[in-house]
This record gives structure tokens, C-alpha cells and sequence, in this order.
């Protein structure tokens, strides 16, 4: 063999070597620049490091947390003459399974639910259905029952719906107890006025109707993961009440809760679910919590009759979602929408 070819052979892996890198240079070029003309970024965003706040969108506040009511600082409650009453009605807002659950060691007059299950944090979170204004608007008329109600009332009738059972007589410990707690805790609001982030948020309107299919999806990869895929949450392990309460079935809220209209699962879901989110940082869109709150409530649920409900038919929310109604929608538009319509009829 020749000088000339010994070098050739010896050089030939080199040479293979570097074509191959050509063409897979070549390639590489070609597929960034074919995927950056249909849109696809994610091979050009795993070649270089991304800034993280262009990874993670930021997701809008829901309201200015500025003025926001904040409850009174817990342990000045040691300073009230009625402290002990206070401590007892809080505990039972926290874990009322435990004293009047199906085991309840006190009575047994309820679905095992928490009141803090729709009243987040003792009933002191912005937006997640606090007891901000139950003392400076109580006593009040109301358009479900047609007459005044006093806070007695109101709690037993959350015993009696979102709980699914009896209600306390107004002149027992817990009862006391608990009203106490709820007058301590909005003792600084004026008498008539609802402080900000009272209540929940009022999520705007769809052009469209909720749609149960799309929040069957929703529910699947959001709300699974406590709730449980069947819906029937998680229950403690000594069966004193639930870590995640049952969203439908027979240990969940009846028909005549306020969680049975569609708005206000709505409401409560976009400021507060799931597990993480809040009013300030969001998780799901407007979309997104109506339609997650049509498929909780299009599910299997305790069925109780209240028939002195809403004697004046004109004053039934939109989403009332059982008829007769005083407007020509249908049962059907009452509980899933669209509900422009029927507000507008309303006002009219």
C-alpha cells in the first residue's frame, strides 16, 4: 500500500465522521426552522434556558386586595368576657362532624360535612364564604323564605341543606357558641354594610351554556386528586368526619344548598380551587369553574323537599335551578344557562 493511500485509510474515520456531522447539523437547522413556521416553539425552548416568568403565565388577581376585610386577630379573643363561648363556636365551625356528625359526640344531626368545608378557614378567608357580615346584616328579610331571618336561622338552615340534616334549638351551647364566634368575628363591621371580599366572587357570565362534559375533563385533572375520581372525598381515618369532603352522593350537600346553584359553585371553585389557588393567584378561568360546577351538579345528590321556598317565584335567582319560574326559560337554562337572558328578563 502507498504512502498516499496508508494516509487516506487513516483519515477516512475522521472524514466519515465529520460528514455525519454535517448532515445532522443540516437536519437539526431544518427542523427548528420547520417547526418555528407552524408555531411549534418547544424545540427551540429545550435547545436554550427560558427566563421563568416567560414559562408561567401570571394569572390576574381576582380583586385589588387592598381594603380587603381581614378578621380580627384570633388570640385577642382571650380578651372577651365570653372567650370559652367563642373558642367552643369556632371549634365547631372547624370540625362540626366530630361534635354533630353521624358520630357527632355531642348529636348526631349531620352528613359528616364541616361548616369550614364551604366557610374556608373558620370562616375568615376573602372571598371563600367568611362570616365577615353576618352580624351587621342579620336580621334580615330574605327572598327564599319571604321573611326575616335572624342568624339562628341562617345557621340552621346550612344544618338543614349544605349539612343534609336537623337543626340545633336556639337556645343550646352549641348554637350560643356559634353565633358568638360569628359576631366576634365581624365586631368592627358597621351595621348594614357588607365588607369587601364578603361572600364569594361573582364570576362573569357565559355567552354560552355551563357545559358538565367539558367539566368532567376539569374535574378529572384539577380535582381528582382530593376529592377522589368518584367524588366522595377522603374520609379521617379514626371516620370523625373528612380530610376532602364528598362533592356529590349521599354524604354531599342536598338540592336546596346555595352550592346547588351554579354561580355560586362557580364562585367559590374560581377563588379558591383547587387545593392552592386563591382570589390573588388563580388556577382556573371564568370558563372553566362554570363548567366544572355543571358537572358537580349535574351528579347524584341528597334529595330533601323545602316547600315554603321562595314563595314569591319573581325573586328566584337565575340559576334557581327548579321551577316554576315568572320569566319563559326553561328548568334547563335555569341551572346550566346561558343566563344573560334571564337576568335581563329580571330586570325588567
Amino acid at each position: 500500500m502507498s504512502q498516499d493511500s496508508t494516509t487516506l485509510f487513516k483519515l477516512f474515520p475522521l472524514l466519515a465522521g465529520l460528514l455525519v456531522s454535517v448532515f445532522l447539523l443540516v437536519g437539526l437547522v431544518s427542523g427548528i426552522l420547520y417547526f418555528d413556521s407552524v408555531g411549534v416553539k418547544a424545540p427551540l425552548e429545550n435547545l436554550t434556558v427560558v427566563p421563568e416568568e416567560k414559562v408561567i403565565a401570571k394569572v390576574p388577581s381576582l380583586m385589588d386586595p387592598n381594603g380587603m376585610w381581614v378578621a380580627p386577630d384570633w388570640p385577642s379573643v382571650d380578651l372577651e368576657p365570653n372567650a370559652d363561648e367563642i373558642n367552643y363556636g369556632r371549634e365547631l365551625i372547624v370540625t362540626t362532624s366530630e361534635y354533630l356528625g353521624p358520630n357527632g359526640k355531642v348529636k348526631k344531626i349531620s352528613n359528616g360535612l364541616n361548616c369550614q368545608n364551604c366557610h374556608l378557614q373558620a370562616g375568615t378567608l376573602p372571598l371563600g364564604n367568611n362570616y365577615s357580615a353576618v352580624k351587621s346584616t342579620y336580621p334580615k328579610v330574605r327572598g327564599r323564605s319571604g321573611k326575616s331571618e335572624d342568624i339562628q336561622s341562617r345557621i340552621n338552615g346550612c344544618f338543614q341543606r349544605s349539612l343534609n340534616g336537623e337543626g340545633l334549638a336556639n337556645d343550646s351551647k352549641e348554637m350560643k357558641a356559634m353565633v358568638a364566634y360569628m359576631n366576634w368575628l365581624g365586631k368592627d363591621v358597621p351595621k348594614g354594610e357588607k365588607p369587601k371580599g364578603a361572600g364569594l366572587y361573582e364570576v362573569p357570565l357565559l355567552e354560552r351554556a355551563a357545559d358538565p362534559f367539558k367539566g368532567k375533563t376539569i374535574y378529572e385533572s384539577q380535582c381528582a386528586v382530593c376529592h377522589m375520581v368518584d367524588g366522595q372525598g377522603l374520609m379521617k381515618a379514626d371516620g370523625s368526619g373528612y380530610t376532602y369532603p364528598p362533592l356529590w352522593g349521599e354524604h354531599s350537600y342536598n338540592q336546596g344548598a346555595g352550592l346547588y346553584r351554579l354561580s355560586r359553585f362557580a364562585g367559590y371553585v374560581r377563588a379558591n380551587m383547587p387545593f392552592g389557588a386563591t382570589y390573588e393567584n388563580p388556577i382556573l378561568s371564568d370558563e372553566e369553574a362554570w363548567d366544572v360546577a355543571a358537572y358537580v351538579n349535574s351528579l347524584e345528590r341528597p334529595t330533601r323537599e323545602f316547600p315554603d321556598d321562595w314563595p314569591d317565584i319573581s325573586k328566584k335567582p337565575m340559576d334557581h335551578p327548579f321551577g316554576p319560574y315568572s320569566d319563559g326559560f326553561s328548568e334547563e337554562q335555569h341551572k346550566f344557562g346561558p343566563f344573560q337572558a334571564i337576568k335581563e328578563a329580571s330586570k325588567k
